[in-house]
């Protein structure tokens, strides 16, 4: 019999949120992008009463705006730090959302959701190929028949492109606010598809960092991972503003339904 201690001892937290929690709401804000992919999400759910999932929830960043049109949404994630942010919002500003401490491999629960999704990446921190797969099986096991699982995350040919043939290079990125902007020092591995990434952030006179790594996927790979778990896709883009997907973009969207 599995206890809740045991499922504590499977939870692995990377350290995601020591590292970035302090200003993970500076890089990633609640703007009006964050708004179109709810909105776009919502658009997505079958409907029917059924409450919704999110691998990765972070801070909330879309799973606060998203269950305003579409009621509960359970919201997991590894990293203590991101969900104590998350019930603080909530707090502050109460919306239909559960937080829970798991791990996105791991996760199960009794329930049958209208709409999975795992966005910003989060599938590409699992670095073992295995892990990923593991983690869309357990989404597609949460799905109920009709439903829908999204996955947004890092596009391999994409990122390579950015480097132009470097195993290092660097990019700034310039925020609205005069002084604020992000640095990223970009690090592609030489015999593995692993990307490390340590964002700079300046803000005020003032710098933060946090490194990630990230195993590099391409659309093909993770249609082969739902395909496995008995998924069928539905759509591939490039964003939540409806482009479509080239080799080029940095990210892909990939919509799955389980017949």
């Amino acid at each position: 019999m599995t206890t809740a201690e045991d499922l504590t001892r499977e939870i692995q937290d990377i350290g995601y949120g020591r590292e970035f929690g302090e200003f993970y709401d500076r890089l990633f804000p609640n703007d009006a992008y964050a708004l179109a992919t709810a909105r776009e999400l919502a658009s997505w759910h079958p409907g029917g009463g059924l409450r919704t999932l999110e691998l990765g929830v972070g801070t909330g960043r879309i799973a606060v705006p998203l269950s305003a049109d579409v009621g509960d949404v359970v919201g997991v994630d590894s990293s203590p730090e991101m969900l104590e942010r998350l019930r603080d919002r909530l707090a502050d500003a109460p919306a239909p959302v559960t937080p829970v401490h798991g791990d996105i491999r791991t996760y199960t629960d009794t329930e049958r959701y209208g709409l999975v999704y795992c966005v910003c990446a989060t599938l590409s921190i699992l670095l073992d190929p295995a892990d990923q797969r593991a983690a869309i099986r357990r989404a597609a096991d949460r799905l109920a028949p009709g439903g829908t699982l999204v996955v947004e995350t890092t596009n391999k040919t994409g990122v390579l492109r950015m480097h132009e043939g470097r195993q290092r290079a660097s990019f700034f990125t310039p925020y609205a606010e005069p002084g604020t902007g992000l640095l990223t020092c970009s690090t592609l591995s030489p015999d593995e598809p692993v990307w490390q990434a340590s964002q700079i952030w300046f803000e005020g006179g003032t710098s933060r960092v946090g490194t990630e790594t990230s195993r590099l996927t391409t659309p093909e790979e993770v249609d082969g991972y739902a395909a496995d778990a008995g998924l069928k896709q539905v759509s591939l883009r490039a964003d939540w503003l409806g482009n479509a997907y080239t080799e080029a973009a940095p990210m892909f969207i990939a919509r799955y339904t389980r017949p």
